[in-house]
């Protein structure tokens, strides 16, 4: 993986939800000022309901990013619904030659699973175009994702959380979004956990479907194996009018209970606000103590 110089050039892609100049003015004029020149297609402003286009032409413009040799690093504007539609239309065969950054959470996921699991490549789990603005140019969740793309490493210690499990895991960290895996369990971009440090998040979930999700992942056999588990945001959950009696901590927590590798909640990524950047596929060294949590990435 070719980490980012001055002078390079980066591709935003909008392989989702419709997005707009004036939401990604911002993040180009970041990147302008960080010596990057930011490419956007003829095709990236497209709109077809809800989607930044139909399903073709979203490939389309996702497939010449993949293909461009002088594209450094592509980044996905925004998440919302749409990875999933287009995956299996893309060809990696270009990108598997010449790796670039692949860049984005949410529903950015499915191409992460895809390039770890397919092509056992990187890939950047970070904040987005759409997330950036003239606030946050100095906010960690930028910072890290600017420190991933240029050095290739990434090094965090947070304070330690009510439910951590402690314990100590070197091995590379794969996963994201946990709605964006469950849907992806049993194709071909489905990851494998065995001796991996598995990172889930997700947001705007009935605590029930939480729970289907975590054991759906231990039925398949994606808990049991771990080196480790990273829970990051689990945001804005809702309950039924009869509640579920259980927070999202709580459910996944029972569902790894039985196990003895160190277990991380709270840690800063996903839908937060304070989103730090993790490398997926890449080495890491994890640490859970009783007072913080460190965690090491070098591709």
């Amino acid at each position: 993986m070719q980490l980012l110089q001055r002078g390079d050039k980066i591709q935003i892609v909008a392989p989702a939800r419709k997005i707009s100049l004036e939401e990604l003015q911002p993040s180009i004029d970041y990147f302008k000022n960080q010596g990057v020149d930011c490419y956007c297609s003829d095709l990236l402003f497209g709109e077809c309901h809800q989607f930044s286009g139909t399903d073709e032409l979203r490939a389309k413009d996702f497939q010449q990013a993949l293909d461009n040799p002088e594209i450094k690093a592509i980044l996905c504007a925004r998440g919302g619904y749409g990875g999933i539609r287009i995956i299996d239309k893309l060809n990696f065969s270009a990108f598997a030659k010449h790796p670039k950054w692949l860049c984005g959470y949410s529903d950015t996921t499915v191409f992460h699973a895809h390039i770890n699991q397919v092509l056992n490549l990187p890939s950047l789990h970070c904040t987005m175009p759409v997330n950036i603005d003239a606030e946050s140019y100095a906010s960690a969740a930028v910072n890290t994702m600017w420190q991933a793309l240029t050095t290739g490493s990434l090094h965090y210690s947070v304070p330690a959380a009510e439910g951590n499990r402690q314990g100590r895991a070197q091995a590379k960290i794969v996963g994201g979004n946990l709605s964006i895996l469950y849907a992806v369990n049993g194709s071909v971009s489905d990851i494998n956990t065995d001796g991996k440090i598995l990172f889930i998040e997700d947001l705007d979930e009935y605590l029930y479907h939480i729970d289907r999700m975590m054991l759906c992942m231990k039925r398949s056999g994606k808990l049991s194996r771990l080196k480790g588990l990273i829970v990051g945001g689990m945001s804005d959950m809702h309950d039924n009018t009869v509640p579920f009696g259980k927070t999202a901590k709580e459910i996944i927590y029972d569902c790894v209970k039985e196990y003895d590798y160190p277990v991380c909640f709270d840690f800063p990524a996903g839908h937060i606000k304070d989103n730090r950047a993790l490398i997926f596929n890449a080495p890491a060294i994890f640490n859970v103590n009783d007072t913080s949590v460190t965690l090491s990435i070098s591709i």
